[in-house]
């Protein structure tokens, strides 16, 4: 595991820190998955230690789950591994035997099945076992479709292993002890072909109901389809979006707790929800150059509104990360600020949990194209600029670079205290900020370059203060000629 960090910050206004105050996103580490690509991760504390932990989901070159232990600092340990279907892509976690410990269940894009992994609780699971579907199974998703008490398995399809045009939503009934019935088939109306799901009780009668987006040539929109609570659905409505849906989340945008609203990507698309059924018309929201591919729903910065975290697939012109847009809590939302992580290309799928134990949101991103699961925790109130790494390229050995700066700004409504700022070897830094920065004020971090060896160099620049509980680190880097 290697560690990189550099720093972003996101405008926060209203809420507990006061009348304008900042969240910020630092990436802490990057996990290198070895013997495979990951295409994205399930959150949940598999080995019941209070930390959560990753199942990294990969389809290639086969169908896998690693499990990556959480050490509660935002970075991970390698867990055991398991052989999963044919083409999975994406897991749920969750207790399908009600005991506590953490069950998984996969979707499969290449057979006609979903997948079920039982806990033991301890950080490894069971062998997966096969439960036929129609067709391919292109995501899947948990609740109690049948209100039995149980949590049965929704999954989205489309065409079967024989090419044969499936498409449908299909309902597994839980048995409650980790095993699943027969699939309960509801075919897709508007002529929709299914790519992402998720579930919600969007006419609030009790009754969970789902949201399908896909493809119904030339256009592509999202289906609802309301919940008859005995895994048959009804269709209610079809909406345009913009571009063809990789992703598509839930969550109350706006004050009301009676009105889910949707989020889709890419070309991030908001619809609100009537909390009878019926969805508003999307509003496009603009981002980076970079193609949004996975979109999740959560309060990021503690102020009790939801705002969105945007996966981003960049290239050499839009780097690869985060975008996240503040939810003013009306529905709308404040321009996407972009964090970078991982590699320039790559940037596939996000997800949230507080991986450090400081009670704050964080996010994990994955780098499928590089096999690189990246951590950003949220630190809190304080800005560095620019977010990016210092890079001293080419220096002379024996000799000392011409010194790059690093703004920093208290953004927070208290007084920012330092205990130390320290280099690492062949590097070195000096600041004005001393010991202590007023709210509002900024201060100056210089860093040189003094290679002492030929090659690389990484480092960083380490820095205790009262706004993080764990060290803020600026990454450094320099070769040495």
């Amino acid at each position: 595991m290697s560690c990189r960090a550099f720093f972003a910050a996101a405008v926060i206004c209203g809420g507990a820190l006061g009348p304008c105050a900042f969240a910020q996103f630092e990436t802490r580490a990057n996990f290198h998955i070895s013997v495979s690509l990951p295409y994205s991760v399930a959150v949940g504390d598999f080995n019941r230690d209070g930390i959560p932990d990753l199942a990294e989901v990969s389809f290639d070159p086969s169908g896998s789950v690693d499990i990556l232990l959480g050490n509660g600092d935002g970075t991970f340990r390698q867990g055991d591994s398991y052989a999963v279907g044919v083409g999975p892509t994406y897991a749920s976690a969750a207790s399908l035997r009600k005991n506590g410990i953490l069950d998984l269940v996969l979707n499969d894009g290449s057979s006609d099945n979903v997948w079920v992994m039982l806990g033991n609780g301890d950080g490894t699971f069971q062998p997966a076992i096969a439960y036929p579907t129609r067709a391919k199974s292109y995501m899947v998703a948990l609740g109690d479709f049948i209100k039995g008490g149980n949590l049965d398995i929704i999954a989205s399809e489309s065409d079967n292993s024989e090419g044969a045009d499936c498409s449908c939503v299909e309902v597994l009934p839980g048995n409650g002890d980790g095993t699943f019935g027969a699939p309960i088939t509801t075919p897709l109306p508007y002529g929709l072909t299914a790519y992402v799901i998720t579930p919600g009780d969007f006419n609030n009668d009790g009754k969970l109901d789902v949201a399908v987006a896909g493809e119904s040539f030339p256009n592509y929109e999202v289906a609802i389809l309301l919940g008859n609570g005995n895994g048959t659905f009804d269709a209610d409505g079809h909406y345009l979006i913009f571009g063809a849906p990789a992703s598509i989340t839930a969550g109350y945008f706006t004050s009301s707790k009676k009105k889910l609203d949707l989020a889709t990507v890419p070309s991030l698309g908001v619809l609100l929800g009537s909390g009878d059924g019926k969805f508003q018309r999307a509003v496009e929201y603009s981002g980076t150059n970079a193609v949004p591919v996975w979109v999740i729903a959560q309060d990021l910065d503690g102020d009790g509104k939801v705002d969105l975290a945007v996966a981003e697939d960049g290239d050499t012109l839009a780097p690869s990360g985060v975008s996240v847009y503040k939810g003013n809590g009306d529905g709308t939302f404040e321009p996407g600020v972009l964090y970078q992580a991982g590699t320039d290309v790559g940037g596939q799928y996000v997800a949230a949990a507080d991986f450090n134990g400081d009670g704050k949101s964080d996010l994990v991103v994955v780098d499928e194209v590089h096999g690189l699961i990246t951590t950003l925790l949220n630190t809190g109130e304080v800005t560095f600029s620019p977010t990016t790494p210092l890079n001293f390229k080419e220096q002379s050995v024996g000799t000392t670079s011409v010194a790059q700066n690093v703004t920093l700004d208290n953004t927070g409504t208290g007084e920012l205290k330092i205990q130390s700022m320290k280099a690492s070897a062949e590097f070195a830094v000096k600041s004005t900020c001393g010991q202590r920065v007023a709210p509002g004020a900024q201060c100056t971090i210089s860093a040189t370059f003094s290679p002492t060896k030929q090659g690389l160099q990484q480092g960083t620049i380490s820095i205790i203060d009262n706004a993080s509980s764990k060290p803020q680190v600026i990454e450094l880097l320099g070769t040495g000629t």
